[in-house]
């Protein structure tokens, strides 16, 4: 068993969020994330090409982004993402919103790619 405290969490800035790995120095077959989000007039969705993802809100409000689609989403709320999927979760103005991610696959860093699509406006700079 593994315990992590939370202050021990480090956070990295990735494109439109914060995202911390409490797992980072564990051994495991899957991986979590706890990620914050502050509200952005752009955001840029990003795929794992390996895995689902199964994102749980913790608080805040806003919408998700999966591959086109956009649907409200707030605290408590479950979202799966196939495998693949372009997608980004963006909060609704003046709201900041905090996300449990989980992924059954050991590594994001060999499992996450930006992609260039603006998810509120669906255009690329591809």
């Amino acid at each position: 068993m593994t315990i992590v405290p939370g202050a021990d969490i480090e956070f990295a800035d990735l494109p439109g969020r914060r995202s911390g790995d409490p797992l980072e120095h564990v051994d495991s077959a899957s991986s979590l994330r706890i990620v914050q989000l502050t509200h952005q007039p752009r955001r840029r969705a990003h795929r794992h090409p390996h895995s689902e993802e199964v994102v749980y809100v913790r608080r805040g409000a806003g919408i998700v982004y999966v591959d086109g689609v956009r649907s409200a989403v707030g605290p408590g709320d479950v979202v799966h993402i196939p495998a693949g999927a372009a997608h980004a979760t963006v909060p609704d103005p003046g709201e900041a919103m905090e996300l449990i991610c989980f992924f059954p696959h050991p590594s994001l860093a060999d499992n996450i790619e930006e992609t260039q699509i603006d998810v509120m406006t669906e255009e690329t700079d591809e």
